[in-house]
């Protein structure tokens, strides 16, 4: 059985450099979370959420998926969107797309993908939904529109779950954002769809 030993070694090493830096750091982030942001973003091993936008550990709440959607019936994703903002009170939600999204562009396939296409059923109902916008377009750009198309979708599905709309309803300061982000260029897109 492989141990994966190299992994340890730069987590040790990674440790040691932050408490070089900081040698309070691990201190402070096991006395309490107290994060200011949600991240719903996908899967995608080249989108990680801390390090596109340069913040430490501790500073974003997460949750991923294949195709970042938030899906009435998942539960979890549901369960983090509960515990990010009744326990830890975010106070930004953040969906967060990626150009050449492998979910989306399964779903933009007539092919069997497995048990996948299940999940990625809910893209397949953007683009069904967005069918003009999408018409007539080149692949990739169907592909890079649907992307957006999906994001403003699952911003919309964030805004209409139970927990943001009692939070909004007593009150509580609280802003959704949709956002995508380009891995040919390192850059985030803001895609004009904040709501509070």
């Amino acid at each position: 059985m492989k141990t994966l030993q190299h992994f340890f070694d730069r987590n040790r090493e990674w440790a040691n450099s932050i408490t070089e830096k900081d040698p309070g750091f691990f201190t402070r982030l096991a006395a309490q979370q107290k994060p200011e942001y949600l991240w719903i973003g996908c899967s995608d091993s080249r989108v990680p959420a801390t390090q596109i936008v340069d913040l430490p550990p501790g500073e974003i709440f997460v949750h991923r998926n294949i195709a970042n959607l938030v899906v009435h019936s998942d539960l979890n994703c549901l369960s983090v969107i509960h515990f990010a903002v009744e326990v830890l009170k975010v106070k930004h939600i953040i969906v967060c797309g990626h150009y050449g999204c492998g979910g989306v562009h399964a779903a933009m396939e007539d092919t069997d993908h497995g048990l996948i296409d299940n999940w990625l059923c809910h893209v397949k109902d953007v683009r069904r939904l967005n069918a003009d916008m999408l018409d007539g377009l080149a692949d990739n750009e169907k592909i890079d529109l649907l992307c957006e198309l999906n994001v403003r979708e699952q911003v919309n599905n964030v805004c209409s779950t139970t927990v943001v709309q009692k939070a909004w309803a007593h009150g509580q300061e609280l802003s959704v954002h949709g956002w995508i982000y380009n891995i040919e260029n390192g850059l985030l897109k803001d895609l004009g769809t904040a709501d509070s």
